[in-house]
């Protein structure tokens, strides 16, 4: 179909580009939509879609998988070639990076010998002016034979021209000549393997000849302050111990800044739980309906909100900008080594960090991994990665029961327990991962190539409206949601009664003889089962099982919790398994069904849940009943 029959609804632009080029960016800036971006390979997994209109016409634009090359080596590279040469978009867009344009070249000369219809955008125009590398544009386009266009997407640079030259090509009002491929020094006698090889020497030749041409460098070291903190960031001697200070002063940061934050909220949220129930006396409501949702719903919502956003609200902007700054693929460069001995795949530790935020994300994130045996070990092993919904028990119980203290050292001491057990998680990971391919999924260890990218200035500004709006408030609004039933179950189940005891009592008396194996008791164990939804209402939960009447206490310190749980029988073994369990134990329900849609198997489904709840079993068992033995 030509383009002149086509309706204006019909115009598709595919969206092409080596990983961390600022594609996504590009993308979210035409659509307005919320394609998650960062400064590390492998965001876009899948087609995102999005829908934009230019001088009276409509597009739709596709953003294909970020990849280096069209030679289907991986997932990736697979999905982009086929919707570039199968898809019939009429105009693709290349996104290049300015700073290192002869690698970019390479996927652009692969792109032109399929289409015609393509458009350079060459992006990151400002970072190579800071660096002082100087590109000409039009001498670019000459060589090509197609429009060349150059951005800066963060800020907006160029991209009404980008518009524009999509226009006038998907229209036909520009004539593009690509610069296809020389192939007349390539050996057509010799094997399949051998010509491939020389078709690729070919390109990468093209390509150093193409940029020698078009780019110029007023300062020829502008890398070496990149290589020079390379060399201290994932060096053997100093890369690991970095890692784990950054990390701890992201948590420190959170624990030490959410304090105050979180009892302003609480006593004003339990102020209006007040005017609340006030209101109803006013309107003579029946006691059941106030109880209902005042002392269940509302007070286990006005917890939820209290203790979860001020730590989520510090936490994700300040590894948001971690991500931004291009940190997090030195991560997944330090720890290769330790998944390659446990036969897993080293992008699993960028899969651990998108777990960070939430482990549903982390499991799509496993996407990534171009070998299915491993991305099964990734998504079945993501969720001994504390997710954002856990980090409220690690803190409230670490503050309140293993620190123990208000001092100054307090925060810097919770802040090492944390860190400690986030460290066990991974090398939990690293050991169920070995165990697994040694058993249910056989395999070899494997090496894999992953960019670093150069360091990025960030911008604060939009790190922290984007955290707050696309995942802070996005996590906590999951959170209300089921908080709100999880408190009118537990008011019911708490009046309820049944031979003198409300049902709550019951199902708590049936499951105590087993959690007490585990170091826990049986309200403990309930508000985990409850609490499958969503993590972030195990605490409420817990709270609300231990009141007689099931209703929440005005717990507005941690002080009154660390009382409450106290005169239920808590000790600092019964928080550590607490902790030790919140650590190992089911995926939530949002995260099964993430595991569930991206295996397509029930198996799987039920193994990703297996795997944890037996490992956290196993050793709050041994913790438990080891403390016991010693008398501790």
């Amino acid at each position: 179909m030509s383009t002149a029959n086509q309706s204006i609804n019909d115009i598709t632009i595919a969206l092409a580009g080596n990983p961390n080029t600022g594609k996504s960016t590009v993308f979210n800036n035409f659509t307005r939509l919320k394609q998650h971006t960062g400064n590390w390979p492998g965001k876009t997994v899948a087609n995102a879609r999005g829908v934009f209109t230019h001088k009276g016409k409509k597009y739709t634009l596709v953003d294909l998988p970020g990849t280096y090359s069209l030679l289907a080596n991986s997932v990736e590279e697979e999905v982009a070639r086929d919707f570039i040469q199968y898809g019939n978009p009429d105009v693709t867009v290349v996104v290049a990076d300015a700073t290192c344009l002869e690698r970019n070249l390479i996927l652009v000369f692969q792109i032109l010998e399929i289409t015609n219809k393509v458009v350079i955008c060459v992006n990151l125009i400002d970072e190579a002016k800071r660096k002082k590398i100087n590109i000409d544009l039009k001498k670019l386009s000459d060589i090509l034979g197609v429009p060349v266009v150059g951005t800066s997407a963060r800020s907006g640079e160029g991209l009404e021209e980008l518009k524009d030259t999509i226009e006038k090509v998907a229209c036909n009002k520009i004539n593009t000549n690509p610069l296809k491929i020389t192939l007349n020094k390539i050996d057509h006698n010799a094997t399949s393997i051998d010509g491939m090889d020389q078709i690729v020497s070919n390109i990468v030749k093209m390509a150093e000849d193409v940029s020698r041409e078009v780019v110029s460098f007023e300062d020829k070291n502008y890398r070496q302050f990149d290589r020079n903190l390379d060399k201290v960031l994932t060096s053997r001697l100093f890369g690991i111990p970095i890692m784990l200070t950054l990390l701890g002063i992201v948590f420190w940061l959170t624990i030490q800044g959410a304090n105050v934050p979180s009892e302003l909220l609480a006593k004003g949220l339990f102020w209006i739980e007040e005017q609340l129930i006030v209101f109803f006396t006013w309107v003579h409501s029946p006691q059941w309906i106030s109880d209902i949702l005042v002392l269940g719903m509302f007070r286990t919502l006005a917890w939820v909100i209290s203790v979860m956003l001020p730590p989520m609200a510090i936490f994700f902007p300040l590894f948001t900008l971690l991500e931004d700054l291009g940190y997090l693929p030195r991560i997944a460069f330090n720890l290769d080594h330790y998944f390659k001995k446990a036969c897993a795949h080293g992008k699993q530790a960028l899969t651990m960090c998108m777990g960070f935020g939430c482990n549903a994300a982390g499991v799509i994130a496993c996407r990534i991994i171009d070998s299915p045996r491993k991305r099964l070990i990734a998504i079945i092993t993501n969720n001994f990665v504390p997710c954002n919904g856990r980090f409220p028990i690690l803190i409230a119980l670490t503050t309140i029961f293993i620190v123990g203290g208000t001092g100054f050292l307090s925060p810097f001491i919770a802040t090492l327990f944390i860190l400690a057990a986030i460290v066990l998680g991974v090398l939990i990971t690293f050991f169920i991962s070995k165990i697994l391919s040694k058993t249910i999924l056989k395999g070899l260890p494997s090496s894999f190539t992953l960019e670093l990218p150069p360091y990025r200035k960030p911008q604060v500004g939009k790190i922290i409206l984007r955290s707050i709006l696309d995942r802070t408030l996005y996590v906590l609004g999951r959170a209300i949601i089921v908080a709100a039933p999880a408190g009118l179950v537990i008011w019911i189940m708490a009046n309820t009664n049944i031979r003198d005891a409300s049902l709550l009592a019951h199902c708590a008396g049936f499951l105590n003889p087993f959690a007490q194996l585990l170091g826990l008791d049986g309200h403990i164990m309930m508000a985990f089962i409850l609490g499958l939804p969503a993590n972030e209402i195990v605490i409420p939960i817990l709270i609300m099982s231990y009141m007689s009447k099931g209703s929440m206490l005005e717990l507005s310190s941690l002080t009154e919790m660390k009382q409450l749980f106290i005169d239920n029988g808590w000790t600092w073994l019964t928080a550590l398994c607490t902790i030790l369990f919140s650590l190992n134990h089911w995926p939530c329900g949002t995260t099964l069904l993430t595991i569930r849609k991206e295996t397509q198997s029930w198996k799987w489904t039920w193994v990703s849940f297996l795997v944890p709840t037996m490992t956290g079993i196993i050793i709050c068992l041994i913790v438990a009943q080891s403390a016991r033995f010693l008398g501790m």
